[in-house]
Parts: C-alpha cells; structure tokens; sequence
C-alpha cells in the first residue's frame, strides 16, 4: 500500500461514524494543503515567530 493512500485509509479510520463523503473529501483536501505547506516550508524556509512579529508590527503601524 502506498504512503498516500495509507495515509487516507488511517484518516478515515479516525473519523465518527457518521461521516458523509463530502466530510471525507474535506478532510482528504485539508491534509493535502498540509502536506503542501510542509513540503514548502522544507524547500523554501520559513520566518521565525520573531521575525513574523516584527513584520507584523510595521504593518500595522503602517
């Protein structure tokens, strides 16, 4: 079984009883920006917490 789809099968797994299939696709469509943004964030880099508040501050102040 791939990772993808062993991935989704736990997912579901986890999910109550009484999930529809647009709960399920949801879920599946939020994993995915996830994942997305993970795989970003490793190629890319990110901002420190520190960093995000400074430039949070001057746009505000702006």
């Amino acid at each position: 079984m791939s990772a993808a789809k062993a991935e989704a099968v736990e997912m579901i797994k986890n999910l109550p009883d009484d999930t529809t299939l647009e709960d399920i696709q949801h879920h599946l469509y939020v994993l995915e920006k996830i994942k997305r943004g993970q795989q970003r964030l490793l190629a890319e880099g990110g901002l420190s917490q520190d960093g995000m508040e400074r430039d949070l501050a001057k746009w505000i102040l702006s």
